[in-house]
């Protein structure tokens, strides 16, 4: 039996626009969802995955490759954001400074945003920049939610530490969803329920 996030994201899937500057982000009239992590952390692998397509969302070895907020319409009941990933100390001082501006902005301002997906690399566990982003949303009391990336790159056990972790550092945090969801883009693991989790905000 299918669930209602395996039919939304079964539904067609396309790129709006990417935004550099906050005056360029759409107004879809839509509720949105935002995918933000550390550079390299696998954002647009996780977007590709939920939706199905190979190259909806570049994908680039190359940390820092996403320099605007990639906004996507999925099904005209959705929209998704893909924003730059931070975190990356060999981009260019002022080209951080304006993705840092642009997704502050965006995160801090956003009506239609009811949902942002914190990526964190499983291998990895959260660093200080996450922290510096989850402090943002708590202040600005924009709802997020941890998603465990990579985990086919470690073992069970260890999976099960880093979940651990995440949730106890997570409960300190008012905006921060007490669930945390562990995705593999490679594997197919968690996609389903992150599916759910995102078709239930419509």
């Amino acid at each position: 039996m299918s669930s209602s996030g395996d039919w939304l994201f079964a539904q067609k899937c396309e790129f709006i626009l990417g935004a550099a500057e906050l005056s360029q982000v759409p107004e879809t009239g839509l509720p949105e969802a935002a995918f933000a992590g550390r550079s390299n952390v696998g954002k647009s692998s996780l977007i590709n995955a939920l939706t199905g397509h190979k190259a909806l969302a570049r994908t680039s070895n190359t940390p820092g490759r996403t320099q605007q907020i990639n906004f996507f319409d999925l099904g005209g009941r959705l929209t998704l954001a893909d924003l730059p990933g931070y975190g990356y100390a060999k981009a260019p001082r002022e080209t951080i400074r304006q993705w840092t501006r642009l997704v502050n902005a965006y995160l801090k301002g956003r009506q239609a945003l009811r949902r942002t997906c914190l990526l964190i690399d499983a291998r990895h566990g959260l660093k200080d920049s996450d922290r510096s982003l989850m402090a943002m949303l708590d202040e600005a009391a924009q709802s997020y939610q941890a998603v465990l990336t990579k985990c086919d790159k470690i073992k069970r056990a260890a999976l099960e530490s880093a979940i651990e972790k995440t949730a106890k550092e997570l409960a300190a945090h008012p905006a921060a969803h007490p669930r945390i969801i562990a995705t593999s883009a490679k594997k197919g693991a968690g996609i389903q329920e992150l599916r759910d989790v995102l078709a239930a905000l419509c």
